[in-house]
């Protein structure tokens, strides 16, 4: 009897274990088979900043979903929403460098919703060949690039929130260093180095036509590049800072011809959204979740010296839908 019931809690327990297997094969093969449902042409319109980590992090998406096509646009982010709002350029995904070009430009006509998710900061970049690359510091960076014998470059401010942060970095450098009229100064020097997008600036200082520019940290680390780390009253990096941020400000072109927007300073935080009339939303979806992953997409962007802000306060959060919230905060 004892031998009859022995056997019988060993054939149980095969049974247990055939079945918990057979289970987590189906749970396997409906995880491929939903990503392999999931194809087509994926359109991402992005800032040039995040060209390094996006590429990365479009390969490792596409090792899950390999039936996708992810196309890669980069641009000055305000450039890449007047490519959908001037132009009507499909665009499934757009991932700016300032949340604020989504909300401005984008919200609500081509856009629901806006997830804040990385930030980053202004620095001085540059290279050993740069003038003066032995002497610079954080006290006499704008005394430098303001030298005869000295160009620096810097993005466009109606095109890139690099340019008009830019404009932002140097009042507030005017007054952290109180120096008066400082501002003014650096910006109408070297004009004819300004460019559409910051990372457009980097062939200009690989080829010594230029000594400086006024770029993100993260781009200068990706590219192994000399930077200049700026005091947080300048960088634009420090959330704390925000009211102080706020005291400087730039006038940048609106929606509609003769139409101006005011940006005031403030911390730097990125934003994406997946637009309304999206082309391929499984795809934009499914890559927009990745993105935002913590062990994922997050986990890469860090890698590349954009920190995480995932989840903060969106004033969109009504509109995101449910399987996003996670990663936002009302």
């Amino acid at each position: 009897m004892r031998i009859i019931l022995k056997k019988s809690k060993q054939l149980i327990s095969i049974l247990l274990v055939l079945t918990l297997s057979v289970s987590c094969n189906n749970t396997n093969n409906k995880t491929k088979k939903d990503d392999n449902t999931i194809s087509g042409k994926l359109v991402i319109f992005h800032a040039g900043s995040l060209s390094v980590p996006f590429k990365q992090i479009a390969t490792e998406f596409n090792k899950e979903y390999p039936n996708v096509k992810v196309v890669l646009e980069p641009a000055g982010s305000r450039k890449c929403a007047r490519k959908i709002t001037d132009l009507n350029q499909d665009c499934d995904i757009m991932a700016s460098a300032d949340y604020k070009v989504i909300n401005n430009l984008l919200i609500p006509d081509y856009a629901d919703w806006n997830i804040k998710f990385a930030s980053n900061e202004m620095a001085i970049v540059y290279n050993e060949k740069s003038h003066y690359a032995n002497e610079i510091n954080k006290d006499n960076w704008y005394k430098i690039l303001l030298k005869k014998d000295v160009a620096f470059g810097r993005s466009d401010p109606n095109s890139d929130p690099c340019g008009y942060r830019a404009v932002l970095t140097s009042k507030l450098a005017e007054k952290y260093y109180k120096q008066n009229g400082l501002a003014k100064k650096l910006l109408a020097k070297d004009l004819n180095y300004m460019r559409p997008k910051e990372v457009d600036l980097l062939s200009l200082l690989e080829a010594n036509a230029i000594d400086y520019i006024y770029l993100y940290r993260s781009v200068a680390e990706q590219h192994n590049l000399k930077f200049l780390i700026l005091p947080d009253s300048v960088n634009l990096k420090n959330p704390e800072l925000g009211e102080y941020y706020s005291t400087v400000s730039v006038k940048v072109n609106g929606r509609k011809p003769g139409e101006k927007i005011t940006h005031k300073g403030e911390a730097m935080v990125y934003g994406v959204t997946i637009l309304k009339n999206v082309k391929n939303k499984p795809a934009a979806e499914a890559f927009t979740k990745f993105l935002l992953n913590k062990e994922k997409g997050v986990k890469i962007m860090e890698e590349n010296g954009q920190p995480s802000v995932i989840p903060s306060y969106t004033s969109t959060f009504d509109k995101i839908q449910d399987d996003f919230k996670q990663f936002a905060k009302k």
